[in-house]
């Protein structure tokens, strides 16, 4: 070997030592703090997803690692063994961007597996029932997110338009049920298509936002609203999704009946009868959009029926130097017991029935943890509430009692979903099956 080949070599080896070895050791680093990661999430169980999730194609996964860094979430995947895995799937909410973003098209965004699910209805691609002519769509489909929601109301909308067929005598063509972002964006998308409709909600339209605090920002990602156009905002808050609504369905003259809480759906020979609390009407396709949070379940403790207990948070700022109890440990529970202890001289404390939190989003347990850290709040762990007084409330932890001075309690506790009635018209589960109506 000549001495500039000889030299071009060291050089070259130079050159692999200096930047491969520290590359490979950092990749190391890395990746065992993902499983560390992933081991803590698993022993929160954390690991799994609640209802969406990535779906990974590992044998075609290359591990570049795009997935892991767009997800908004920040955790919802990682890399271990040169292969994208799920490291926080309870944080995964949707979005869809890893998917979106992944160059081969190794992942996709879906429910997986449903068969043991026994809230999730089975849907085709369209999100049509097994009972033809019924749809679910938004949060009843297991699919979270208000961009999910819109897409699922033009999706079912645009099915449900091929389908069609003459049929006299019926009150109208499609009855939509619901007027949250997946509701309204079907009545939209029937009015630009020409489809005669009705849309009835026992509620003003907004659905599930309209149970958001006041100013809370949501992540809503570019979606496109049928006769408005695109939402291309990263984040938009409750007031100006509202006025969005508001504003479309002013422009569009989509006429909203409210104070209709649905009863039951029967198949007639032609179409289907709707029984609502305020009459019927028949339809030839029905469209249900009634999210999944229903009535707000109660606790059945002594002294709920108290005017200081409430079910929902609309303002926090209305509440200072007070002493607030918050019950619950989901998403919606933390992110009101963080508005509350934002505001001056409150003392918040929150009952929870497990002993840590799980499967909150990941901007809410990074938020929740500081506040513990930094004594802004106080939680009581695998506690439950045994009765509510004028100025206290009695827990139970274990057998022993703690009584918390209290002004206001707020209690989060789910709510009454509206599986019983789905149940009842018919509609299949993960692990309900019928035959094909």
């Amino acid at each position: 070997m000549s001495s500039e080949n000889l030299l071009t070599t060291v050089i070259g080896l130079l050159i692999l030592v200096a930047f491969l070895i520290p590359y490979i050791v950092s990749m190391r680093k890395k990746e065992r703090r993902t499983r560390e990661r992933l081991k803590e999430s698993q022993s929160k169980g954390q690991a799994k997803a609640l209802l969406q999730h990535p779906i990974i194609n590992q044998s075609v996964c290359i591990g570049c690692g795009i997935c892991v860094s767009s997800c908004p979430e920040g955790d919802v995947l990682g890399l271990i063994n040169g292969k994208a895995t799920i490291i926080h799937g309870s944080h995964c909410v949707g979005h869809g961007l890893c998917a979106e973003n992944c160059p081969i098209g190794a992942i996709q965004v879906g429910l997986g597996d449903i068969s043991e699910r026994e809230d999730i209805p089975r849907l085709n691609e369209r999100f049509e029932t097994n009972i033809t002519g019924i749809y679910i769509i938004g949060e009843l489909s297991g699919m979270a997110l208000i961009r999910n929601a819109i897409n699922h109301g033009t999706i079912a909308m645009n099915a449900i338009s091929e389908s069609l067929k003459e049929m006299p005598g019926l009150d109208t063509s499609v009855a939509i049920i619901g007027a949250g972002p997946s509701g309204l964006a079907a009545a939209l998308r029937a009015k630009e298509l020409g489809i005669d409709f009705k849309i009835l909600d026992q509620d003003k339209p907004g659905g599930t936002i309209l149970q958001y605090p006041r100013k809370k920002l949501t992540l809503v990602q570019r979606v496109t609203i049928p006769l408005y156009g695109d939402l291309t905002k990263g984040e938009y808050t409750k007031e100006e999704l509202l006025t969005i609504w508001e504003t479309v369905i002013r422009d569009q003259s989509i006429h909203l009946e409210t104070g209709y809480k649905l009863l039951g759906v029967d198949r007639r020979e032609k179409g289907f009868l709707v029984k609502t609390s305020q009459g019927e009407l028949t339809a030839q396709k029905v469209v249900l959009a009634l999210g999944r949070r229903g009535t707000p379940r109660k606790l059945n403790v002594p002294g709920e029926n108290q005017g200081k207990v409430m079910y929902k948070l609309l303002d926090a700022e209305t509440y200072k130097n007070t002493r607030i109890l918050v019950v619950g440990g989901g998403d919606s529970a933390i992110e009101a017991a963080i508005g509350l202890a934002s505001q001056v001289g409150n003392q918040v404390t929150i009952s929870y029935r497990k002993e840590n939190f799980f499967r909150l989003k990941a901007r809410n347990e990074t938020n929740i943890e500081r506040f513990i850290r930094e004594k802004k709040l106080d939680v009581i762990f695998s506690s439950t509430v045994r009765e509510i007084g004028q100025e206290e409330v009695i827990l139970g932890k274990g057998d022993e009692t703690r009584i918390v001075p209290n002004d206001y309690v707020f209690i989060f506790a789910g709510g009454e979903l509206p599986f019983p009635l789905l149940d009842s018209i018919g509609i299949d589960f993960g692990k309900k099956i019928r035959p094909k109506t």
